[in-house]
């Protein structure tokens, strides 16, 4: 397998001091499964490219491995692995571009953090999901990308084409962005690791993620496949991307964000808690999850109600949870009490056999930070697996911002929210829910309401039929 990479920035020999290779000879790695081979198919001031090839040998790839336990026992010798790139050249980034990798250059320290245009280019990739995994891995990074799909054999072409890709990237950043990218990404699209996954991966994950996956839309798959869809690490993993990247304000500010300070001129906050709960008591809940729980406001009042017998905060925050915990006093509280009360750690987009068995669960404000495709993993996380017999929902109507004269025309009331809906997308959104779950549903305004534009605040209730 063979990966090149290629700089047009004058003087294109920066390249060799950023890998830390010299373009004057060949060197080679040796890894436990081969030998990576680094060399310089082109060298001028102009033009520069670097070409990484790793060589597999075969039999140290398998050597040590108990054979006997496969059910195809060919499958060790019979692979794709030495000629397509996978965890082996990810492997092989580390032992030939290791310094660059890390950001580190001694010769010259200032051409770390300088954006090249880059191109680079993968003879053959397994990308398992077709042209649309590419796609959706490389375009939110602002790669140009051109890919040629192979046939599985030249010779049958009755056979149809594979997952196999020749893949060209092409962008603007900085060596150690693209190695770093390479990194996560090329085992991610082959859906394959040679070695055993543990935490200690998940810590190379985020380290190798750094500045980038926080912020990328396909984290959550990028983790599961990263990890070998060990649920735990990845949950893990997100969780910890998630804080790097909050959803939320994490710590309490003086300063009061723009939704904050929108909503805090007609105390909208306690009219939403106070509406979620009459809508909870009317429906005689008594288990209630809230989902999403932030700091813990609406699990304080509805710890004040002894009708509630036990009641759940979860949030995919940690710090957040330590807030509520400080904010309930959770420590000092009466036996009794802390019977009823539980901070869960837990994540909204993946399937929780805790979050089942409750009277009603309760998402306030929680929805317009989903983008679309968390939003489709949450539905079927609360409606389909998780199945109260009442949820509560609430989220901002886009109609009345213009109510509000700080707040410019177009812009959301927060920088992480999502979408804001009209009253009208709203109501087709729960509708269609409420039908594909076996769901009723009904819809109450939250907040002073104009003829207009309705309410600041819209809220579903669905009841289970």
């Amino acid at each position: 397998m063979i990966l090149t990479i290629t700089t047009t920035k004058k003087p294109a020999t920066d390249l060799g001091y950023l890998l830390h290779k010299s373009p004057d000879r060949c060197q080679s790695t040796k890894l436990s499964f081969g030998t990576a081979h680094v060399f310089y198919p082109e060298v001028s001031k102009e033009k520069c490219t670097a070409a990484l090839l790793l060589d597999v040998d075969p039999i140290e790839m398998i050597r040590g491995k108990n054979r006997s336990k496969s059910s195809m026992p060919l499958e060790q010798y019979v692979n794709d692995k030495p000629y397509v790139a996978s965890s082996f050249l990810s492997v092989a980034l580390v032992g030939a571009f290791g310094t660059a990798l890390n950001g580190k250059c001694k010769t010259k320290p200032e051409l770390v953090d300088v954006k090249f245009p880059l191109t680079a280019k993968l003879s053959v990739v397994q990308a398992r999901g077709g042209e649309n995994v590419l796609k959706k891995l490389f375009d939110p990074l602002g790669y140009k990308l051109k890919m040629k799909r192979q046939p599985l054999d030249k010779k049958f072409e009755e056979w149809g084409e594979g997952n196999y890709f020749s893949i060209e990237l092409s962008n603007t950043l900085t060596v150690k962005e693209l190695l770093n990218h390479l990194y996560v990404l090329i085992p991610v699209l082959d859906n394959y690791k040679h070695y055993f996954v543990d935490k200690q991966e998940m810590e190379k994950l985020l380290k190798r993620g750094e500045g980038w996956l926080s912020e990328h839309p396909e984290r959550e798959f990028i983790a599961n496949r990263y990890l070998k869809y060990r649920m735990s690490l990845a949950r893990e993993a997100v969780t910890r991307l998630s804080e790097a990247n909050p959803i939320q304000e994490q710590e309490e500010d003086s300063k009061l964000s723009l939704e904050e300070e929108l909503e805090s001129s007609v105390s909208l906050n306690e009219e939403r808690h106070g509406t979620v709960l009459s809508a909870l008591k009317s429906h005689n809940a008594e288990k209630v999850i809230d989902l999403g729980c932030a700091e813990g406001r609406f699990i304080g009042l509805l710890l004040k109600d002894k009708s509630f017998k036990k009641i759940v905060g979860m949030d995919v925050s940690i710090r957040c949870l330590e807030i509520a915990s400080q904010r309930l006093k959770f420590e000092r509280m009466a036996p009794m009490q802390k019977e009823r009360i539980e901070l869960m750690h837990g994540s909204l987009m993946y399937r929780d056999k805790r979050f089942s068995g409750f009277d009603a669960a309760t998402a306030i404000e929680v929805i317009e930070h989903l983008d679309p495709p968390r939003l489709a993993a949450f539905e079927r996380v609360l409606f389909e697996f998780a199945k109260p017999k009442m949820a509560v929902i609430t989220t901002p109507n886009v109609e009345y911002n213009v109510m509000w004269e700080n707040l410019p025309a177009g812009k959301f009331r927060h920088n992480d929210h999502r979408f804001e809906w009209t009253r009208k997308e709203f109501q087709e959104w729960a509708c269609r829910v409420a039908e594909k779950f076996g769901y009723g549903v009904k819809y109450l305004p939250i907040g002073p309401e104009d003829k207009k534009v309705g309410s600041p605040t819209q809220m579903a209730i669905f009841i289970k039929e």
